[in-house]
């Protein structure tokens, strides 16, 4: 019975082509404006590391006063001056754990000129914590850390352009004109929202290489995210150590509920106490925020992606009502061909089934056209951002990939039929004799 409702829907949008392409182009221009932005809040919103998001947490505290005098923890500063960072290292409130900071060097390739990259000096701990995937070799271990090797993970791009087509594992590059061993290299990994150091850029590029943390401290190698003031900065690098200004980053897994509440408790009782041996003159306010909590705080997502969404929504609802007009219109005028089915049997539930039929048939064109008009809408979104690769982070976040395809058609479908429930049941209370006596 279907088929045969498909037909009748066919041969009537084929009988009048501008109310039915009318149709279509309002179905379509509304959902490739909302789907376009929804694509892209979505991509923004996604959850970067969602088996373990409730198990990641980033402490901050107050370093500076100016939480504690406005009461409010938004301000906190992102990183934690050097000095507070190494005492949570020292506690190892969970089962893993990692210091970090970003910074960036000068790499001498085989053949050719110096050229410059950034990284990463982290812990061991790191690339079990975030689950980074290795395409060859692996992460150095906690004997690195406390030996402060040379030793360096670089990532697939960066390994590609030193030794392309070879295993780069084993071999030793030049980084700050530092020899360093390599004894990894990384598959493809860009986390997005890259949530463990927003201050690159919630959505920016992925490390080039990743040092041990102790052997970066050692070889004094200054960090790029300094939270202070050049005046207040001191100009050498143990003044930096010792210094109030934030720069390193702290990270703890810590799945167990009660690993949580010890580290929370620790925190106040490590403010309190360097409160009382003089070096704030107010309680530091502290906060301890898992991944969901952390990115909520930076507010990763742009206020003008959620407000251009809800336009876009509107937007959409004001395209299905005119759809809902000329379905109405359309319906209307088939009124004496749909008088014919009822007097030769034809029942009501017929005539609804073969109305709403032709109403999913073009939420299915418009369907179509508005993926069209969505994949446009990226394209030209990507061209605003000045993202010139689809391989790129941002290019990868405006990019409508398989899933999103088969929501847009579903939304398309589904929106069209609603909007033709109410079209298709008055055409099925259309009376018979009425009409055929007006004839």
């Amino acid at each position: 019975m279907f088929a045969y409702y498909l037909e009748l829907a066919v041969r009537s949008l084929r009988r009048n082509i501008v109310l039915t392409a009318l149709m279509i182009a309002a179905v379509g221009v509304g959902i490739g404006a909302s789907m376009t932005m929804l694509t892209t809040l979505v991509a923004l919103s996604t959850n970067p590391i969602p088996d373990k998001s409730s198990q990641l947490f980033v402490p901050q505290i107050d370093g500076s006063g100016y939480a504690t005098l406005h009461h409010d923890l938004r301000s906190l500063p992102r990183t934690l001056a050097y000095r507070d960072a190494m005492a949570f290292v020292k506690v190892h409130p969970g089962t893993r754990q990692a210091a970090m900071y970003r910074l960036a060097l000068n790499v001498k390739p085989p053949e050719g000129d110096r050229f410059p990259a950034g990284g990463r000096a982290t812990d061991s701990d790191f690339f079990a914590m975030f689950e980074v995937p290795f395409h060859a070799g692996a992460p150095w271990g906690h004997n690195e850390d406390v030996h402060r090797d040379n030793v360096v993970v670089l990532s697939d791009r960066l390994s590609g352009r030193l030794f392309p087509g070879a295993d780069a594992v084993g071999k030793t590059i030049n980084l700050g004109k530092r020899d360093y061993r390599i004894i990894g290299v990384l598959h493809p990994w860009i986390p997005t929202p890259r949530f463990y150091d927003a201050n690159a850029g919630a959505y920016s590029q992925d490390e080039d290489f990743f040092v041990p943390f102790s052997t970066a401290i050692e070889r004094q190698i200054e960090s790029n995210d300094y939270e202070c003031n050049e005046t207040e900065r001191p100009g050498d690098w143990a003044g930096i150590l010792s210094s109030e200004c934030p720069w390193v980053q702290f990270w703890a897994e810590l799945p167990e509920a009660g690993q949580v509440r010890g580290f929370r408790s620790f925190m106040q009782n490590y403010a309190a106490e360097q409160q009382r041996q003089g070096r704030f003159r107010w309680l530091p306010m502290v906060a301890l925020r898992d991944v969901s909590e952390w990115l909520a705080n930076l507010r990763v997502v742009p206020n003008d992606v959620r407000v251009n969404s809800m336009i876009a929504i509107g937007f959409l609802i004001v395209c299905l009502i005119n759809a809902v007009g000329l379905m109405l219109a359309k319906f209307t005028s088939r009124a004496v061909e749909l008088s014919v089915r009822r007097a030769l049997g034809a029942s009501r539930a017929n005539l609804f089934l073969q109305c709403v039929t032709e109403a999913l048939l073009v939420g299915l064109l418009g369907g179509v056209l508005g993926l069209g008009l969505t994949t446009a809408g990226l394209f030209a979104l990507r061209g605003l951002q000045g993202v010139t690769s689809q391989d790129s982070v941002a290019g990868k976040l405006v990019s409508l990939n398989g899933e999103m395809v088969l929501i847009t058609l579903a939304v398309a479908i589904v929106a069209t039929i609603c909007s033709g429930l109410y079209p298709a049941w008055r055409a099925s209370r259309v009376q018979p004799g009425w009409q055929l006596k007006a004839q």
